[in-house]
């Protein structure tokens, strides 16, 4: 298995080093399918998509030099032919799964029948997750309940044994202090890493390693641990 799970994109050398060690190939020798489900149950969705998919919005991710670039749209997938999408799938050296709303994405990722593929799959393709495409690997997602941070363990997959908290003390998200995330850890029963966006996360086969130019703290499931 082998896992990136970033909080903003391959923002920073040290994220993209992982990245392409990851792959055991260049960026350029890559080929990638992106993944924007989850971008379109937050507003202004659709322009989103597209920013990203050009790369005129935030960090690199899908605009990286790629050998080859397609979109995978998860809510597609249930009306059409298994093989029209499932032998790409399994041709792509990296899945490129964007943020937005975890529940949405989690709920497609099962309906479109590619969470059950997921296993498999990811013994040769690299998932690289950004905000909610990495939140929706772990085993507890994050909700808000009158402006309370929440873990919800219905808006992931648990394919990890850990909580991701994204975009640590970042200006657009003031909730996501570490103060609240700090409170958030210990309401959940697995260890909870909170990270900036110059922070990623690389499960190799069942070993994590922080890959980080920036901030980040791991959270014992009943103390705190500073790193």
């Amino acid at each position: 298995m082998k896992l990136l799970l970033t909080s903003a994109g391959i923002s920073n050398t040290s994220i993209r080093n992982a990245l392409v060690d990851l792959l055991n190939k260049p960026i350029t020798e890559a080929s990638a399918l992106f993944i924007p489900t989850a971008i379109y149950a937050i507003a202004e969705g659709t322009d989103i998509a597209r920013k990203v998919i050009c790369g005129t919005l935030g960090d690199p991710f899908c605009e990286l030099g790629w050998k080859s670039l397609g979109v995978l749209e998860l809510t597609t997938l249930p009306s059409i032919k298994k093989e029209l999408w499932i032998p790409t799938l399994q041709k792509t050296d990296a899945l490129l799964v964007g943020g937005g709303d975890c529940q949405y994405l989690c709920y497609w990722m099962q309906q479109s029948g590619l969470a059950e593929l997921l296993p498999s799959l990811l013994l040769k393709t690299v998932y690289v997750g950004l905000s909610a495409g990495s939140m929706i690997m772990t085993r507890f997602g994050t909700t808000y309940d009158n402006h309370t941070l929440l873990g919800k363990s219905d808006k992931s997959l648990g394919i990890v044994d850990f909580a991701l908290h994204p975009h640590l003390d970042h200006e657009s998200f003031p909730e996501n202090s570490l103060a609240n995330l700090e409170k958030l850890a210990t309401t959940i029963p697995v260890p909870s890493y909170a990270i900036d966006d110059n922070t990623a996360i690389k499960v190799t086969d069942g070993n994590i390693e922080v890959i980080s130019e920036g901030q980040w703290k791991l959270f014992a499931p009943d103390k705190a641990t500073n790193r």
